[in-house]
């Protein structure tokens, strides 16, 4: 599968208004949007949007589409990435990384895994999740707090990625959790890291667009949902994942950027959450929201 990514260069604000303008227009299709510094002086800011199968000339003429006169006057530029597998890429020479009581780490570094840690062995693999990234270690440090709190009766990883908070929850708290995911590859691969990691009999998954998936329903309702997606869906989601939860429920939600906080907590307000903990790492943000009541 082509990935082509598309950049469009500015001044700092310009090019952050662009983004947004990006996020809006793609994310809901899960095309992951960023906009960072281009230059050491902060001259030139950069936003960029992934898209796939097609060529860079499609893809420019699919940003201008969407995008109109918002960008008017930036420059666009679009390139096909390497066939490389990113993940596999982002483990070479990268150290176990701990987050909690969890240590993730490649086969090679399983040795390093500290007394009473819980290794967490994730390989190379075509789904987002290493552990390495600020999100995931952010939810991984949130699942082991939560989990050492109280126990909870039914658990969901939404939009698993690799498995590894699935994993995690699933190893802390030595009971069923289900992940699920919108790519199949990254069912699979949860399911195959969960195997991997002596997990197969506690992770349970599936392939499911959103919550509106029937076969939710022989799952839940759950009291404990852990999503690392992106600000958008969550938000787009906001109602069906607050009908999928108990009325006394926890809900992790990260993916953000940090301006993402204020819009994530408006919405989920409206579903009867209200916050218990903020967490940012790395420029990302968690959220710990609850419902019907208040952690110890």
């Amino acid at each position: 599968m082509k990935t082509i990514r598309v950049r469009i260069s500015a001044q700092e604000a310009e090019a952050k208004r662009i983004s947004d303008f990006l996020a809006d227009a793609f994310e809901d299709d899960g095309n992951p949007v960023t906009v960072y510094e281009a230059t050491p002086d902060g001259s030139l800011w950069s936003a960029e949007v992934l898209l796939f199968d097609m060529e860079p000339s499609e893809a420019i003429a699919e940003v201008e589409a969407r995008l109109g006169s918002e960008a008017f006057e930036a420059p666009f530029e679009a390139e096909e990435l390497p066939d490389i597998n990113w993940v596999e890429k982002s483990l070479e020479g990268l150290k176990p990384v701990q987050a909690g009581r969890f240590m993730v780490h490649g086969g090679h570094d399983r040795d390093k895994v500290p007394p009473g840690a819980i290794g967490l062995e994730i390989e190379a693999a075509l789904a987002f999740g290493t552990g390495h990234h600020g999100t995931t270690a952010g939810c991984l440090e949130e699942i082991d707090r939560l989990l050492s709190l109280r126990e909870y009766v039914s658990i969901l990883d939404l939009g698993t990625g690799t498995g590894v908070l699935a994993i995690a929850a699933a190893l802390k708290a030595r009971q069923s959790v289900l992940a699920t995911d919108i790519d199949p590859v990254a069912t699979r691969t949860a399911l195959e890291n969960a195997r991997l990691n002596g997990a197969s009999h506690l992770v349970r998954g599936f392939t499911a667009n959103g919550m509106q998936d029937r076969k939710f329903r022989h799952f839940g309702p759950f009291d404990l949902v852990i999503a690392n997606i992106l600000a958008r869906p969550l938000m787009k989601m906001s109602k069906s994942i607050g009908e999928q939860m108990t009325q006394t429920a926890t809900l992790v939600l990260s993916g953000l950027r940090i301006e993402d906080g204020p819009r994530i907590l408006s919405a989920y307000r409206c579903q009867g959450f209200i916050l218990d903990r903020r967490r940012e790492k790395d420029g990302w943000l968690t959220l710990t929201l609850v419902r019907g009541r208040k952690l110890a």
